[in-house]
């Protein structure tokens, strides 16, 4: 089956939510002279995006999900990543037989550049952004999209793409869920962790969504992986690619991984098929600290060795980036406390890895959106390095038990809830800055994602930032 917009000229095509990656496709099938209805549950007045596309004819229809929505001589349906497989018009689809996808693999359709595919479940947005910076060092112009931002309809067509070596795209399991075609030319999986099950259901068809970004390769292609996640090296047995392994915690036959060095401590090396080893860069020497972020350097490492970039411009690369916003970003420091904004972190393994990045007290500032967690996870780093927790959000009390738990005394819990979310989280800033002592860390990382109360975790985290500007 393809999806390419030039086969559905004069069908029916629908598109399910009214999103920018919604917009960006409904356009393209538009343009090819499809018959296009995009369909949104907001109401009208909260849906501005609708009249832009209604001047170019398109059909848009919002407030709910009509019951005749979907037909039998509907041709094809393009949803929203983050709508269920269980809302009634995907089940229409479905039940009809009309071939549900995202509006991934109508861009791989569309695409002439060669593409090098993310995902994980922690380190996809950092690992992403940190390809793109080194790429971009060795020339090859890249383009960076996918979850991370631009929606992938629209970069293929951009005119940055027509110039492009690489287009680097960061993928959720729910983008590759409604792939089946998809195929990079490079696919990176960092790892797989217990989370997204309201939406998945189980760890199987989470799993699952995220093998789908490997089962199409062919041998020309490489498949990074990380040999220290069960998953990763399940996964290597299902894709016919050339494999290239990393590893933050034992030394490889052959890939990338971390060496100790009498002189420098630990150094990131690339161990060649011949047996040789190539010195890249001392752990010390990465832009951005912490113990998850050598295993995002050791991905990107991977993934640009594959794409054929020099070591020495590796090295820079791996050297000079500092990150990306909304993880472990540093926002300012106040008599002698540092605010640091990790609202990408949107479970306890995120959080965990984001408080192990820190030799320093912390005080944490946690809780969202309830997908069913327990969060005693988080139960060593509350009894070790965390100082005291500023809960909010539906897992607030959640969040509140495995404090106590850990014998905390500085625990305060923030009520309000999405009827003033700003106030809330300035709430929780104000409290936490109030536990904080002289060289302590006052840190956002909720371990939940955002939609309680944000719509995004980077509204939450520009929030958060602005809470402690004002302070």
């Amino acid at each position: 089956m393809t999806v390419h917009p030039s086969k559905y000229r004069g069908k029916e095509v629908i598109i399910l939510g009214l999103a920018r990656s919604g917009q960006a496709v409904a356009k393209l099938f538009h343009e090819a002279g499809a018959q296009v209805v995009v369909n949104d549950r907001k109401p009208r007045e909260e849906s501005p995006e609708a009249a832009s596309l209604e001047a170019l004819g398109i059909r848009v229809i919002c407030g709910g999900h009509p019951d005749n929505l979907v037909k039998a001589s509907t041709a094809l349906l393009i949803k929203n990543p983050g709508i269920p497989y269980h809302a009634e018009p995907v089940r229409q689809a479905m039940t009809l037989g009309v071939p549900v996808v995202t509006e991934v693999e109508v861009a791989y359709e569309l695409s002439e550049v060669p593409i090098i595919g993310i995902t994980g479940s922690n380190g996809k947005t950092t690992t992403t952004s940190w390809i793109g910076h080194v790429l971009r060092k060795a020339g090859l112009s890249p383009v960076v999209a996918g979850n991370i931002g631009t929606p992938l309809c629209e970069a293929v067509i951009s005119d940055e793409a027509k110039k492009a070596g690489w287009l680097v795209v960061e993928l959720s399991s729910f983008q590759l869920k409604g792939t089946s075609a998809f195929r990079p030319r490079i696919a990176c999986v960092l790892n797989l962790y217990e989370t997204h099950l309201d939406y998945h259901g189980t760890m199987e068809d989470y799993g699952g969504s995220k093998a789908k970004l490997i089962v199409n390769m062919e041998e020309t292609d490489c498949a990074v992986l990380n040999a220290d996640d069960s998953f990763c090296r399940l996964l290597a047995g299902k894709t016919r690619a050339r494999k290239l392994l990393f590893s933050s915690r034992q030394s490889l036959e052959q890939g990338v991984y971390v060496q100790k060095d009498e002189e420098d401590g630990p150094v990131i090396v690339h161990r060649h098929p011949s047996g040789a080893v190539e010195r890249i860069v001392p752990v010390s020497a990465l832009g951005i600290p912490g113990s998850h972020n050598v295993e995002n350097a050791l991905a990107a490492t991977a993934v640009c060795l594959a794409a054929g970039v020099d070591v020495a411009t590796i090295a820079e690369g791996l050297s000079d980036f500092r990150g990306v916003e909304h993880r472990t970003e540093v926002v300012a420091e106040k008599d002698k406390i540092l605010f640091i904004n990790d609202s990408k972190a949107t479970n306890p393994t995120a959080t965990g890895k984001g408080l192990d990045a820190f030799d320093r007290p912390v005080v944490l500032i946690a809780g969202g959106l309830d997908r069913g967690s327990d969060y005693m996870e988080l139960l060593p780093y509350f009894a070790g390095k965390v100082k005291g927790v500023v809960a909010l959000g539906e897992t607030r009390y959640k969040i509140k038990r495995v404090a106590e738990k850990a014998g905390l005394r500085q625990i305060k819990i923030v009520d309000t809830g999405k009827e003033d979310a700003p106030g809330a989280l300035q709430q929780a800033v104000a409290e936490a800055y109030r536990m904080a002592s002289e060289g302590d860390i006052v840190l956002l990382s909720p371990a939940c994602a955002s939609w309680d109360m944000f719509p995004s975790y980077e509204e939450r985290g520009r929030i958060f930032k602005e809470a402690v500007h004002t302070l």
